[in-house]
């Protein structure tokens, strides 16, 4: 069984829905569709429920009634009988009027999940009973019969694979089961969402969950390309990546894909395909356990990031002063990206400045604390890239012109990391494309 992702702007037009209607019918076999909500819509639901939870009516119902209006055209397009039609609007309706039902009541977080998960909602809906016109065997299965997650906001892998298999098992005569990606059941049983990944890591954590033999997330680009594209002119889709480097690129800014997403096909060893639903010619990139031998694969850029330097006398010779300041960053859930340590001095970074403040108080207790912010990390990733011969040697030839604040070797395997002044990240992603992969 496959599993198959469909982003926002995958759906996000009628002529783009009937595509992907097509798409997942060219090839025989049964196949869960996971879709996004429409392009557009969940920051539309976003700004709703910021109005409605402040109290602002009126212009939660001006945000409302401008979605609804686009909903109502899009059916126009979508279908092609008046039957149909007629359902489209009805379905359109309903759900609109639960928008206003929960802006009419006590609007509250719970309040706020549950206007988010309409999106993903409406879309499944609206898709399935265009499978329905055109006579394609499916059915519309909602996620929150199966996917939860516990109190810490993770997936429940295994409860999910307990409830999805035998509602499959009673599906085995069905060629498409449509479901919602983002939305799922928290702990309290109440309607929430992944957040990270949203609808990537449904169908990633589908996929582990029933032992698929492929993900495929479709979204508007051909793969993962091995440089940024809205930087680097000349950059070229990455045929195959293994789960540790697709993870190292995820998590340092590839925007493709989010780094939750790889770790339940990881785990299960389920192979991620990376597809264009604008070219589904394109052979795209695999991620999967198979290696390749390329040294360089990819380069990525994450940017907010925030260089803290503790400069401390008493680290000379002492024990425990690392773990003293660990705890500073745990106590404020505070995520490390990169760290550099000499006899008297740590720098690290990190990419949230939530509780930047409190943190500079607790570290001055130690030493004198130096910050630099608007810093970005650059992620030079390939099959063992830390261990092979001339490998920095290349990287910093290509760099000699830019000022480096760190650099991370060691720390994994397949991944160099730079830290560079966000006003260099631009110019050191055209040197490193130039130099590495030789792509002017």
């Amino acid at each position: 069984m496959l599993v198959l992702k469909f982003g926002g702007t995958s759906v996000g037009k009628p002529e783009r829905m009937k595509k992907i209607a097509n798409l997942v019918t060219e090839t025989p076999g049964q196949k869960v569709v996971v879709l996004s909500a429409l392009s557009g819509t969940t920051n539309a639901l976003v700004t709703i429920g910021d109005f409605l939870l402040k109290g602002d009516l009126a212009s939660a119902e001006k945000e409302i009634a401008t979605l609804e209006n686009h909903y109502q055209l899009f059916i126009s397009e979508l279908y092609a009988s008046d039957n149909f039609k007629a359902i489209g609007q009805e379905t359109v309706s309903r759900f609109f009027i639960f928008m206003r039902l929960l802006a009419a009541g006590q609007f509250d977080d719970k309040s706020n999940r549950e206007l988010l998960a309409q999106g993903e909602l409406i879309s499944t809906e609206l898709f399935y009973q265009h499978l329905q016109e055109r006579k394609i065997n499916a059915r519309l299965l909602p996620a929150l019969y199966f996917m939860s997650i516990d109190e810490n906001e993770e997936p429940e892998l295994e409860k999910i694979s307990q409830r999805l298999k035998p509602l499959l098992r009673s599906l085995q005569h069905i060629d498409l089961i449509i479901t919602q990606g983002y939305i799922c059941r928290n702990h309290r049983n109440e309607i929430d969402n992944l957040k990270r990944g949203g609808s990537d890591y449904t169908a990633s954590l589908i996929g582990a969950a029933i032992g698929a033999e492929e993900i495929q997330i479709w979204t508007d680009i051909d793969g993962m390309h091995n440089n940024d594209p809205r930087v680097v002119k000349k950059t070229f889709p990455i045929s195959e990546l293994t789960f540790d480097e697709a993870s190292e690129l995820a998590y340092f800014g590839a925007k493709i894909l989010h780094p939750s997403t790889i770790v339940p096909a990881q785990k299960y060893s389920v192979p991620v395909r990376l597809k264009n639903t604008m070219d589904e010619r394109a052979p795209g990139t695999i991620i999967s356990d198979k290696e390749t031998a390329s040294v360089f694969k990819a380069v990525a850029a994450k940017d907010g990031i925030t260089a803290i330097k503790i400069k401390s006398s008493r680290m000379l010779m002492a024990y425990g002063f690392l773990r003293k300041v660990f705890e500073i960053f745990e106590q404020f859930k505070t995520p490390i990206d990169m760290i550099s340590t000499s006899e008297v001095a740590v720098s690290l970074t990190i990419d949230n400045n939530a509780n930047l403040d409190k943190i500079i108080e607790e570290l001055t207790v130690f030493g004198s604390v130096e910050i630099d912010k608007n810093q970005s990390i650059i992620c030079v990733v390939g099959h063992h890239i830390g261990q092979q011969k001339g490998v920095l040697d290349k990287i910093f030839n290509c760099l000699k012109d830019i000022p480096i604040r760190m650099v991370s070797v060691g720390g994994s395997y397949n991944n160099i990391s730079i830290l560079v002044d966000s006003r260099h990240k631009e110019k050191t992603l055209i040197e490193l494309n130039q130099g590495v992969f030789n792509l002017d």
